[in-house]
């Protein structure tokens, strides 16, 4: 069975109270509500998710679904192939909730992108698997063959750790000529029985009576428990045991040591002898209550005899029975509150955490989920929380009681990549207690920085007619970026001399920055060459730089004469050695 509150809140019990001044909204969809019957194998679906919140498996798989329980029991789980809820551990009503007439299981089912919580309740049904049970296998009476028609004689509960229809439904009384059975109801204990005298006794004809007392519930099937009556026929005995209050009501604190006195009870009887003597006994508590505590039969003192925890049980209710010699009884009710001490320290749960977190997101950015509890009540349970010395990141009031670690500032990857986190969650008794949980957040790399060269420019002087494969020079950019988004590439930039392309005279080795001769420079064709270099990284940003090749020049041509063309004739008479001008 499934219920889907949109909007609605859940009620969580005495837990964690927070104190902020400052109040937003994140998303919250709405709570779930589920229905099972108890000790259900596991592996069982309780629900889909993927079908109730409208979200295709695959999808819902994408959004890292998770549940999260306050205990350390993990009851359920997520099957992440099909979204169902299905159960991981035993659940048996009775050992989690008692004889509460109501019993659920509540947990948080988280979707992130985007953020989502629901509140899950799951409701454990009960199933008669339990047999009613008295106290003790057989129930003496004493009664005074003086007794008179209509006298009624209280005999012991039966008890079935069941609820509802499951739980004792009812008694028989088998047949007999002097008793009948009233049954009757109890807010406080349930149904509870007593023999009536319908034929006076009478001890000459006979002194002891069996009866058989049958409690039975109303399951399918039916269950039923039995116990033997014991009716021994006395003289007179006039008076039953009176307590001198009906509810003793008492307070100890839940760290009371072994052997502490909580209450004493108390009862008389009018009659002497041995009808007058008294015992006391429990009557119609829970296995629990029993194991919880100790009752002297004679003095009535009531003593702790296993540690109590207030956030475990806040409340006893205990009946004692006091019967005299004779059999005659009187029952009391005796609550015992347990006040809590601040004896649980704040626990801080991180529900989600988007570690690593990109350099590049806004400040307001939240980084962790946080739930903090206190399994204390009241003010113990009030908790303040805070960040130790940090002034990158603060805390926020979430959906639902949860808080949001942001970022206060935008970070950057290149002044710190990681960090770690100190979260202090302080409570409000007296003396406070606090815990710590440190987070440790990794900063992701975006390419937020281009290359940047070690000079604005470069200079390479050489020789002309060097070599081929000889190293010029080398250009540097460093980027900041990591890995791949910090690898810096080389290249020059298409130009050329003349129609002649610059890559065939120069080569740049695009992971060193070298650049080397590709083939035979001239001084007397160009004797400066200016290169650009263009440094990428990995996500595509550059920076340019400009390289000039300064070309030395060696003596490599020997002179030559040109003569264009002989305008004047010489004549055969001139002079050796005579100068005669050129046109």
């Amino acid at each position: 069975i499934m219920e889907y509150k949109r909007g609605s809140t859940l009620r969580r019990g005495q837990w964690t109270a927070f104190v902020f001044l400052l109040m937003i909204v994140h998303q919250c969809v709405g709570d779930i509500r589920y229905s099972i019957t108890e000790e259900i194998k596991r592996g069982s679906v309780v629900g889909r998710f993927s079908q109730d919140l409208g979200i295709d498996v695959k999808t819902l798989s994408t959004r890292r679904p998770r549940i999260e329980f306050e205990g350390n029991t993990r009851y359920c789980d997520i099957n992440q192939k099909t979204g169902d809820l299905i159960v991981n551990e035993r659940m048996d009503r009775e050992e989690l909730c008692g004889q509460r007439p109501s019993c659920a299981l509540l947990f948080d089912f988280f979707l992130e992108n985007p953020l989502e919580l629901h509140r899950v309740t799951l409701e454990i049904q009960d199933v008669n698997d339990n047999f009613p049970t008295f106290p003790n296998e057989v129930i003496k009476l004493e009664i005074s063959e003086s007794a008179i028609k209509g006298e009624r004689f209280s005999i012991d509960e039966a008890l079935d750790t069941d609820t509802g229809v499951n739980s004792v439904q009812g008694y028989t009384l088998s047949a007999n000529e002097h008793f009948t059975l009233s049954v009757h109801t109890s807010a406080d204990t349930g149904k509870y029985a007593e023999i009536v005298l319908e034929h006076e006794l009478d001890r000459e004809k006979q002194d002891e009576l069996s009866l058989i007392l049958t409690a039975y519930d109303g399951g399918k099937p039916q269950k039923s428990g039995t116990v033997v009556i014991q009716v021994r026929v006395l003289d007179a005995n006039d008076n039953v045991p009176v307590f001198t209050q009906s509810i003793y009501k008492v307070s100890v604190p839940e760290n009371a040591t072994l052997g502490t006195a909580v209450v004493t009870v108390s009862a008389s009887d009018a009659d002497e002898g041995a009808n007058g003597e008294l015992t006391y006994e429990f009557s119609h508590i829970s296995i629990k209550t029993k194991n919880t505590f100790s009752l002297d039969p004679k003095s009535g003192e009531i003593k702790i005899k296993t540690m109590i925890d207030f956030e475990d049980t806040s409340s006893f209710e205990l009946r004692v029975k006091a019967k005299d010699g004779a059999g005659q009884a009187a029952s009391c009710k005796v609550i015992v509150d347990v006040a809590d001490i601040n004896d649980n320290a704040p626990v801080i749960l991180i529900k989600s955490l988007k570690s690593p977190l990109p350099e590049n997101s806004p400040a307001g950015t939240e980084v962790a989920l946080i739930y903090v509890q206190d399994r204390d009540s009241e003010s113990n349970s009030k908790v303040r929380c805070s960040i130790e010395q940090n002034t990158y990141f603060k805390l926020s009031p979430s959906i639902k009681k949860h808080i949001s670690l942001i970022t206060a500032v935008e970070l950057d990857r290149e002044t710190q990549s990681e960090y770690n986190i100190t979260l202090i969650a302080t409570d409000e008794g007296y003396p406070p207690l606090s815990s710590f949980q440190t987070i440790t957040l990794i900063v992701s790399d975006v390419n937020d920085n281009q290359p940047v060269f070690d000079e604005q420019s470069y200079s390479a002087y050489v020789t002309e007619n060097n070599k081929p494969g000889s190293s010029l020079c080398y250009v540097t950019a460093r980027d900041r970026d990591w890995r791949q988004n910090g690898t810096v590439v080389y290249s020059l930039l298409a130009s050329d001399v003349d129609g002649d392309p610059l890559k065939n005279l120069f080569l740049l080795d695009s992971k060193t920055g070298v650049i080397n001769l590709a083939g035979p420079i001239d001084y007397e064709e160009q004797p400066i060459y200016e290169l650009r270099v263009l440094a990428k990284d990995g996500a595509g940003l550059v920076s340019y730089t400009k390289v000039l090749i300064d070309i030395t020049d060696v003596n490599d041509n020997a002179p030559v004469i040109l003569i264009k063309t002989l305008t004047n004739p010489i004549p055969e008479n001139v002079a050796p050695r005579a100068l005669w001008p050129w046109r």
